[in-house]
């Protein structure tokens, strides 16, 4: 018998591997953080004598959701300026907000806020784009989870730096901290095509050609923005960023709710990426991300939460409902994006568009041992004819149980292992307190 770290033994393991496979009654077997088998339960027992044995009889276990956008600090802005337009919640409310109160403390308190709500949604990697990169990381690295941290640049002063020059420079400092790490990823995070211009932008593509790095940047989001590039610089922004060579297989287009067919055709062209952010795009009234269309052109699709203050949870479960239904009313399909691929957009697709699919995003030998296990017992989610319909379309987050990143367990029958839950909320609290009595 070979000695392992870790059993897990599960009704039903959903691997999201290309067969798309539901095994039932099957076993994991993890050893020094890695998947070294996925067999029948039966043959577990005589092949494996495990420190710890854990037992899920009527769960599934799912790789660990990975949530390609979000602005993971601003749940500390969770519900403070909601029912409003975009721009209108950006000038008026957010960007005023960050001015007087982001701080290298207040990303590291909202990050850990962030990361303990992630864990308990099943979620096990993030990217993340905001200031005070080195903060955030901190706080993953506190969580146990993993993260894309994409550090911002943009035209006009922030809490962060002056210049874009000034943001560039300050993250090329946190990358070369964190170059080659198995936590933590620092990439590129330019806001947006109307807040950045091209010198900058040029800099940033030839930097991450240099430190073979990706590029994440806010495109498409509204029609609106789209219009107001067109008369401003004669093209629209996608095409815009091809111009200026940023498209590639090592960039990434969050939103994308605008889109021609000849944007489709350039991200198709240039293998770019999409992070689709249904939930934040719907309460913000930006639009319609066109799921199908992307997909039936072989463009890769991931899933994201955005942040709190526009969402307002960080819930991939949740996320991943929204975006299936979403997908068929805007197709005009009810086949379009059916359950296994959702599902396959919140794991394997984002790990993908990371840069991570040869590590993470599925349950596979070789790979990290990224897991979520989802209890399908409750009367609620009775009869079970097929379980990736019901974590699609059923579950929710409540029904999460256990998460292990790399084998390490973070949370442990609903319970934080590595996060202190009741500082956390105690924490939140009186960051509230102080922003509204400023």
């Amino acid at each position: 018998m070979q000695r392992i770290d870790t059993l897990i033994s599960a009704r039903w393991v959903i691997p999201v591997n290309d067969n798309r496979d539901v095994l039932d009654h099957h076993s994991i077997a993890i050893a020094n953080g890695e998947i070294i088998a996925i067999l029948p339960t039966t043959d577990a027992a005589a092949q494996f004598k495990a420190d710890q044995h854990v037992e899920l009889a009527d769960q599934a276990l799912i790789p660990g959701f990975v949530n390609t956008h979000g602005h993971a600090a601003m749940a500390l802005f969770r519900g403070m300026a909601d029912d409003l337009e975009l721009m209108t919640w950006l000038t008026g409310h957010i960007w005023p907000a960050e001015g007087k109160w982001v701080s290298y403390d207040f990303v590291a308190d909202g990050t850990l806020l962030a990361a303990a709500e992630m864990i308990r949604s099943g979620t096990t990697t993030f990217s993340d784009n905001y200031f005070f990169p080195d903060a955030s990381a901190n706080s993953v690295l506190k969580a146990g989870l993993r993260a894309q941290l994409c550090f911002p640049i943009i035209d006009f002063p922030t809490a962060w730096a002056a210049t874009p020059d000034q943001h560039i420079d300050q993250g090329l400092k946190v990358m070369e901290q964190y170059q080659d790490h198995s936590h933590i990823k620092v990439n590129f995070g330019p806001h947006a095509p109307y807040s950045v211009s091209d010198e900058p932008l040029l800099r940033i593509k030839a930097l991450a050609e240099k430190f073979q790095v990706g590029i994440q940047m806010h495109v498409h989001e509204t029609q609106g923005e789209v219009d107001d590039e067109v008369a401003k610089r004669g093209s629209r922004p996608v095409r815009r960023l091809k111009e200026l060579g940023l498209l590639g297989p090592n960039f990434q287009a969050v939103h994308m709710t605008a889109l021609s067919d000849e944007d489709i055709d350039d991200i198709a062209e240039t293998g770019a990426h999409v992070m689709h952010c249904p939930e934040s795009n719907l309460k913000l009234a930006s639009g319609f991300c066109p799921v199908d269309r992307l997909q039936k052109r072989g463009i890769n699709v991931s899933l994201g939460t955005d942040g709190a203050a526009s969402n307002n949870d960080l819930d991939m479960l949740g996320e991943m409902r929204t975006a299936a239904m979403l997908a068929k009313a805007v197709a005009q399909s009810a086949v379009a994006l059916p359950a296994h691929e959702a599902l396959a957009m919140a794991t394997i697709n984002g790990a993908r568009a990371l840069g991570w699919d040869k590590q993470i995003g599925s349950l596979e030998v070789g790979k990290r041992a990224d897991i979520t296990a989802i209890t399908l017992a409750d009367l609620e989610s009775q009869p079970i004819f097929d379980p990736v319909s019901h974590i699609v379309y059923t579950s929710s987050r409540n029904q999460v149980t256990y998460v292990w990143v790399d084998g390490k367990t973070l949370l442990n029958n609903r319970e934080l292992t590595t996060l202190d839950k009741d500082a956390i909320i105690k924490n939140a609290q009186q960051w509230r307190d102080k922003i509204q009595n400023s």
